[in-house]
């Protein structure tokens, strides 16, 4: 049962998940807690990191949901694009939730946190924020 807290969308930026290797597990996860919150979720969508990412998003601000979360892509391989993606997407970056949730990250035990590169901001009236792909991190976020 939803409460009305919005629509919301889920973007998984995987290369392998994308090709079939291994089931997506963040995303899940990100749908149920927006669920929870009493967001109506659609996704997860599952594409490769990089120019699809980018497609994606813009795809779900045209469509109007109030929130994207994304997971994955946010780290330092060169196939992470997913925070150059978004910043092609967004007008108005919100750089305190992104620091949120490294701190957050940091806050559980995992120093790694602070090396992911997610990005918060806001296209339209749509609110994308950037998560790792880690299903701990997506628990975090």
């Amino acid at each position: 049962m939803t409460t009305g807290a919005g629509r919301a969308q889920v973007i998984t930026a995987s290369n392998r998940a994308a090709a079939g290797v291994y089931a997506d597990r963040g995303g899940p996860i990100l749908v149920q807690g927006l669920r929870e919150m009493g967001f109506e979720v659609d996704g997860p969508v599952v594409v490769p990191d990089g120019a699809p990412v980018e497609a994606a998003l813009r795809e779900a601000v045209a469509a109007g949901y109030d929130v994207v979360l994304t997971t994955g892509g946010t780290g330092l391989s060169p196939t992470d694009r997913t925070p150059e993606a978004t910043r092609a997407v967004i007008e108005r970056e919100v750089p305190g939730l992104a620091e949120l949730v490294r701190a957050q990250g940091v806050a559980a035990g995992v120093a790694t946190a602070a090396l992911s590169r997610g990005l918060a901001g806001v296209a339209s009236s749509t609110l994308v924020v950037n998560l790792p792909g880690s299903p701990g991190g997506c628990r975090d976020g």
